[in-house]
């Protein structure tokens, strides 16, 4: 290769280095953006998993407090109930994809079954029959929570391994950006080097034409 051509070459590579370097360096970042965001997301709907699973057990947990407690914390029963409600609405929101879709709807039907048997079991102790609303507590109602609480921890099981997938996906991303700037870098040498290279050559031509001159 003359040196001209060398040169030019350089000239070229000195432009187009830089705009590679910030091209490969902005589709790394943004791909590390958007598995982060992925995990972020991810960890949102564990959470909501999670919380649900907690909440369908105190609520069963305030139940039966109130239902061997002569009606004492019937009110906090009511208080987890809505928060359970709340939780489910949510999650009905949230996890759409098709296995928890399906578990949600599960948790909802057991939840309004729960529910709807709850007033018969209050009702029933309001009415001085406490026998029926602890027979309705320990049996009906129980196999209801044990059917959420069931569903609930497959829920939240299955949301740990998409937030565990989610975190794989970000330290592959985060691999692949290493080496993507890592053999930018070493291009970059490679263009310093030629440049010195061309340099070093038309500095010697020039001494030869003096010397000729």
């Amino acid at each position: 290769m003359t040196i001209r051509a060398r040169l030019f070459a350089a000239i070229a590579l000195t432009v187009l280095g830089p705009v590679v370097t910030i091209a490969v360096a902005l589709s790394a970042f943004a791909e590390l953006g958007d598995r982060f965001d992925d995990v972020q997301q991810a960890g949102a709907r564990q959470g909501v998993a999670l919380d649900l699973k907690f909440a369908v057990t105190d609520m069963n947990g305030w139940q039966t407090a109130y239902g061997y407690g002569d009606g004492r914390f019937r009110d906090r029963f009511v208080a987890s109930a809505a928060d359970t409600e709340t939780l489910l609405a949510r999650a009905e929101a949230e996890l759409t994809a098709t296995p928890e879709r399906d578990q949600v709807a599960q948790l909802r039907r057991e939840f309004d079954a729960f529910m709807a048997l709850d007033e018969t079991a209050w009702a029933a102790l309001q009415a001085d029959r406490p026998g029926e609303t602890k027979r309705i507590l320990l049996g009906p109602e129980l196999a209801h929570f044990e059917a959420m609480a069931r569903v609930a921890g497959e829920l939240a099981a299955g949301q740990d391994r998409h937030v565990a997938a989610a975190a794989d996906g970000f330290e592959d991303a985060r691999d692949d950006a290493r080496r993507e700037l890592v053999a930018v870098a070493i291009g970059a040498g490679v263009v310093i080097v030629l440049l010195l290279l061309t340099v070093q050559d038309v500095v010697r031509l020039a001494l030869e034409r003096r010397e000729r001159t």
